[in-house]
C-alpha cells in the first residue's frame, strides 16, 4: 500500500505513517499537503496521511478546506505526542546559532523558547525533516532544524536542546485519508467527522447543536470555516462520539432537513494508545 505523507524521511508525518500502517509500509513523499490530495485524486497512492490540529497551535485550517474540496474521505485518526528538539551540525553549539528553520507549526509550537534568544531569526520552511536534511547535507553552519530525535539520527545532527515546545503534552491530530470515489466498507466505529452550512438565522447553530445532544452524540470539536463568495455564511466542522450507532444514524437524518448543506467526511474508531 502505498502512503502520501507531507515531509520526508524523519518528518512526523512519517513517523505517523510508519505507527498507523507498519514498518513496511511504501510512504511516498510530498512537499506540500495539496501534493498528498492531487496524489490521492490521480489514485497514485491508497491513503494519505496528513495533521489537522494541535494541541498548542489550534487547528490548521486550510486542511479542512482540502478535506472539503477534494471530497476527500477520513478512515481513521492518529494523536502523535510532538517533541520538538532543536538540532544542528556536530561541529556547532548553541551561541553559534543565527537562524531557526522549520514548519510555521513547528515554529509556532516552540515560540517561547525563543523569547530569550532575541538574536535568532526563525524561518519558516516546507518540513521539519527537510530542513534537517539541507543543514546535513549542504553543510550550513550558523542555522539549526526544529525536528524529530529520529530527524537527527537520519541525518547525523547533533540535538542542542531537547523537548523545546512550549508545553511538554504537545499532541497533534492526523487524519488518514482516502479517495471517496474508491469502495470502502466501514465495519466499526464510534466517531465521525460531518460538515455542515446553516441558514443564516439566529438560533439556526443552537438548533443543530441541541439535535446533537438529544441524539447522545458527544461533540468534540467544531471549526467553522467562512464559505467562499458568500460574506457572512459559513461551514461548520464537527467531530462527535457516541456509543449507539442508531442514534448517530437518527442525527445524520435530522441534520440532512435541517442543514442548507450537509456531508459526512469520514466514520472511523476514535483513536485510543
Amino acid at each position: 500500500m502505498k502512503i502520501a505523507i507531507q515531509g520526508i524521511k524523519g518528518s512526523f508525518h512519517h513517523l505517523v505513517a510508519l505507527n498507523y500502517f507498519g514498518p513496511t509500509v511504501d510512504v511516498i513523499e510530498c512537499i506540500t499537503f495539496q501534493e498528498i490530495f492531487d496524489k490521492l485524486n490521480q489514485k497514485e497512492v491508497e491513503r494519505g496521511v496528513m495533521a489537522l490540529e494541535n494541541s498548542i497551535a489550534g487547528s490548521i485550517l486550510p486542511n479542512y478546506a482540502l478535506i472539503d474540496d477534494y471530497n476527500m474521505h477520513v478512515i481513521g485518526e492518529y494523536n502523535f505526542s510532538i517533541d520538538h528538539n532543536l538540532m544542528c551540525l556536530e561541529s556547532q553549539k548553541f551561541e553559534d546559532i543565527k537562524e531557526v528553520h522549520s514548519h510555521p507549526m513547528a515554529l509556532l509550537q516552540c515560540k517561547q523558547f525563543f523569547n530569550d534568544y532575541g538574536h535568532i531569526r526563525l524561518v519558516e520552511a516546507t518540513d521539519t525533516a527537510k530542513v534537517a536534511q539541507q543543514i546535513s547535507e549542504k553543510k550550513l553552519k550558523g542555522i539549526a532544524a526544529i525536528a524529530s530525535k529520529e530527524a537527527a539520527e537520519t541525518y547525523n545532527l547533533n540535538i542542542i536542546s531537547e523537548s523545546i515546545q512550549t508545553i511538554n503534552n504537545n499532541v497533534t491530530r492526523f487524519v488518514i485519508l482516502k479517495n471517496n470515489s474508491e469502495p470502502y466498507k466501514v465495519e466499526s466505529y464510534n466517531k465521525a467527522s460531518l460538515k455542515f452550512i446553516l441558514d443564516h438565522q439566529r438560533g439556526s447553530l443552537a438548533a443543530i447543536l441541541n439535535v446533537l445532544s438529544d441524539c447522545l452524540l458527544n461533540l468534540t470539536k467544531i471549526q467553522s470555516l467562512p464559505v467562499i463568495k458568500t460574506p457572512g455564511k459559513y461551514a461548520f466542522f464537527v467531530d462527535v462520539k457516541f456509543e449507539n450507532t442508531e442514534f448517530f444514524q437518527k442525527a445524520v437524518s435530522i441534520l440532512k432537513i435541517m442543514a442548507l448543506e450537509f456531508k459526512i467526511i469520514g466514520q472511523y474508531l476514535e483513536f485510543k494508545k
